[in-house]
């Protein structure tokens, strides 16, 4: 069905095949367990970091699909805002991964990235068909969207080095079940190839292949 607005005024391209989700990465941590969740998601968001670099020199749009904390009278400034000033633990994960103004931002109140959010609408106006999923908890938020993700039938890439749970044998559970479930594809972001997924229908490979 043609689109009344291909472009949402301007403020979205016309057209993007994949994009590349960051997933409460902006996050103080000051939770029970956060300091156990700190070195895993610090190692993880130095290969976030690196992926989304290339992402914007491939022209692959960043999403950050960050959870509200509670905090129904905030809005995603103020969340980095309090990462980026205040002494808390999640501090150098902002600082690495603070969002650009090219970025897109959507807000969700619990685990799923798809639940009661926009990306939905998001994602059909950009004409995605291949998510790169990454950020934390993998065992957690990023398993949740994952899993709403493949119910509507978009293509899935996780890579391993660029999700973090509290346990590491947790967080390689939840990628063994996205990859055996979900059919996501979990390899290294040092591999993934942002030309070869953004055709139709197919999969990452390796950039040395």
């Amino acid at each position: 069905m043609e689109k009344k607005n291909r472009d949402l005024h301007g403020n979205v391209p016309d057209e993007a095949e994949l994009a590349l989700l960051l997933i409460d990465v902006i996050n103080d941590l000051e939770f029970e367990g956060g300091d156990a969740l700190l070195p895993h998601a610090l190692a993880a968001a130095k290969n976030i970091a690196r992926l989304k670099e290339h992402a914007n020199q491939a022209g692959v749009p960043v999403i950050y699909v960050n959870d509200n904390f509670g905090r129904w009278r905030s809005d995603f400034k103020r969340i980095v805002a309090h990462c980026l000033r205040e002494p808390v633990r999640g501090r150098p994960i902002a600082e690495l991964l603070t969002p650009g103004e090219d970025d897109y931002f959507v807000l969700k109140p619990k685990h799923s990235g798809f639940f009661s959010t926009t990306l939905d609408l998001l994602l059909e106006y950009l004409g995605v068909h291949t998510l790169i999923l990454t950020g934390i908890a993998g065992n957690n938020c990023v398993l949740f969207t994952a899993n709403d993700a493949y119910m509507r039938d978009f293509n899935l890439v996780v890579p391993a080095d660029c999700v973090a749970s509290i346990k590491r044998e947790e967080n390689e559970y939840a990628l063994k079940q996205m990859a055996e479930v979900l059919k996501a594809d979990i390899l290294p972001s040092t591999e993934l190839d942002f030309a070869q997924a953004k055709q139709p229908g197919r999969k990452c490979v390796s950039q040395t292949a």
